[in-house]
């Protein structure tokens, strides 16, 4: 690591990690470097992502998480990645997280960045889980993550974050539809925000009445509770797993935010106890492997074909003499030879 100083980073120099984040971000060869470097000294942070609908006032409900944080434990530091959707007709993004969390800027203990997707799926940046390793490398002890917000398909913070918190909001219409499927099933914590608001009580019945339908006979319902209890109270070990607790905040005024980090402990404890924390540490690491080697191994195989070839089958492609699986075939066969 020529370009940048890892003691300057681990003693919290700003200025240095922010150079070594543009870096990350770019995939250049420093930054590369950068995180080979940093590796070793990744792993304390706990990731925290923050998923759900657009205007469920997921960056309001980080900005209130932080401050919760930042004072619940004064001396530690707290890092936010913010991912942004990308234009796709521009390629441009707003980047806008600094101006919903203005009160944060001045705290030394806060280091707020945001990234744009730039095309990429499932609510994440290719670059979000380097981001937040370097993050952790600095001695950030909390990264909490924002995803984009684009609905069911935004499951990708699961394999990153360890808590991952699902939040819903009142009048967004059939709320189980809103959330369903992947997106509520990935949900660590479920957050009903922006409480004040009308429907919030029958948008919190809902999730309690899915929580409890998606866990009844896996033993770790007590059919002598009432079901709203059982889906409120966070149980930081149980020996069956994690029964997702429902909570209710109003992120604008921290209404209910004691609560939400209350729930992020106990579930860090859970997790630490049943070794689930190195399960998701290894399950992501897994994963970047993976894509750095498809990533390899498909920018060394394109350096092999002829100058033109991929862009004559492209052709032929387009003008529907070959298949898309066929030209495939087509290209790693001469490759093979």
């Amino acid at each position: 690591m020529t370009e940048f100083s890892v003691d300057a980073i681990r003693k919290g120099g700003k200025l240095a990690l922010s150079r070594v984040l543009s870096r990350v971000e770019a995939d250049d060869e420093s930054g590369r470097a950068a995180l080979d470097a940093l590796f070793a000294y990744t792993g304390k942070a706990h990731k925290i992502g923050v998923t759900g609908p657009p205007g469920s006032g997921k960056s309001s409900l980080v900005n209130a998480l932080a401050h919760h944080l930042r004072r619940s434990y004064p001396e530690s530091r707290v890092a936010i990645i913010a991912v942004d959707p990308t234009s796709p007709f521009t390629g441009g993004a707003i980047l806008g997280d600094r101006v919903r969390m203005p009160d944060l800027q001045n705290d030394p203990g806060v280091f707020i960045r945001s990234m744009a997707t730039r095309g990429a799926l499932g609510g994440l940046a290719d670059a979000t889980l380097s981001l937040s390793q370097v993050f952790d490398a600095a001695g950030y002890d909390y990264v909490l993550i924002e995803t984009v917000g684009a609905g069911q398909a935004e499951v990708d913070i699961v394999t990153l974050a360890h808590t991952t918190i699902v939040v819903d909001m009142p009048g967004m219409g059939d709320d189980i539809q809103a959330i369903k499927a992947g997106i509520l099933e990935i949900a660590d914590i479920l957050v009903v925000n922006k409480a004040e608001l009308p429907g919030a009580d029958q948008t919190y019945r809902n999730l309690v009445l899915m929580i409890e339908m998606g866990y009844r006979g896996t033993g770790r319902i007590n059919g002598g509770h009432h079901r709203l209890t059982i889906a409120t109270e966070a149980r930081s070990i149980e020996p069956e797993g994690w029964l997702p607790p429902v909570l209710k905040t109003t992120a604008l005024t921290s209404q209910g935010i004691a609560e939400l980090e209350q729930a992020i402990h106990q579930h860090r404890a859970y997790l630490q106890a049943s070794g689930t924390w190195n399960a998701k540490e290894n399950s992501a690491i897994r994963q970047t492997i993976d894509k750095l080697i498809l990533k390899e191994l498909s920018e060394n195989w394109k350096k092999t074909l002829p100058a033109g070839l991929y862009e004559t089958v492209m052709q032929s492609v387009s003008q529907r003499k070959l298949s898309p699986r066929a030209a495939a075939r087509a290209l790693l066969a001469y490759n093979s030879e």
